[in-house]
């Protein structure tokens, strides 16, 4: 009996609570509508901070950031190479050689290619190793396969292997780039 009571207790305040929640003008459903109203202006102010922070600290910001503070927003590379204006071009004589072909036919590279040194004090230096220059650049070309040359990889492989050669055969001097004004494969 006391078990039934206890029941009834149960039921008849849960239903009282429900009423006040509900209540005649509707204030409980007001507080969570207002509490669920919080809870969403708080995540959308958590997106747009934690969006702003990121795009500030991988650098996504800073044209913005200069473009308020009145700043210059020319990017400079420290990686790129750099262009002198008073650079001096030396042209090698042209070369002729077979490249290796594995026993087949004969295959024939013709190469003219030009120095680029920064000052024309440097000629003096590159025509009297002349011969070693030469030589360095014949003995690689020789071993040259005709897959080596093939595309714009294979030509820049072949410009960094004789600058490196060229570099070797004038040290102390230097010679900042080599560049091709012709080459045939035939």
């Amino acid at each position: 009996m006391a078990d039934d009571e206890l029941d009834d207790e149960l039921d008849e305040d849960l239903e009282d609570g429900e009423e006040g929640e509900e209540g005649e003008d509707g204030e409980g459903s007001v507080k969570s509508g207002r509490k669920r109203l919080l809870i969403v202006i708080a995540a959308v102010l958590v997106l747009i901070l934690g969006g702003a922070a990121a795009a500030y600290f991988t650098g996504l910001l800073q044209p913005v950031i200069d473009m308020l503070g009145g700043k210059d927003t020319a990017v400079v590379d420290e990686n790129a190479p750099t262009v002198s204006t008073d650079a001096v071009f030396y042209d090698l004589p042209e070369m002729l050689v077979n490249i290796n072909t594995g026993g087949r036919k004969s295959v024939f590279l013709k190469i003219r290619v030009s120095l680029e040194l920064d000052s024309s004090d440097e000629i003096v230096q590159v025509e009297s190793v002349m011969p070693r220059i030469i030589d360095n650049f014949q003995v690689y070309l020789r071993e040259l396969r005709i897959e080596d040359l093939k595309g714009s990889a294979g030509m820049y492989r072949l410009r960094e292997e004789l600058l490196k050669r060229v570099n070797v055969a004038v040290a102390p001097a230097k010679v900042n780039d080599v560049l091709f004004k012709e080459m045939l494969v035939q």
